[in-house]
């Protein structure tokens, strides 16, 4: 088999492509950012539909617009 090991100095490393991994870390942070929206949409709107009398559409109404709301306020 052949050996494809850099045989550089070790401190110069293989070649990185800096640009795709800034692209991959800013779709993770994105990802972070909106998927913990949406898991603190979800559980205050479950807190507003199960303790108060509100009921599940309200509960429901109230998750859309915590969505929307946070959405246009993390961009």
């Amino acid at each position: 088999m052949a050996d494809h090991a850099p045989t550089g100095p070790v401190e110069l490393g293989a070649k990185m492509d800096y640009e795709e991994h800034e692209k991959t870390y800013s779709m993770f942070l994105a990802l972070t950012k909106f998927g913990t929206l949406a898991c603190v949409a979800l559980l205050i709107a479950m807190a507003f539909g199960f303790f108060t009398s509100a009921g599940f559409f309200s509960a429901t109404i109230l998750f859309i617009l915590i969505n929307v709301v946070g959405f246009f306020l993390l961009r």
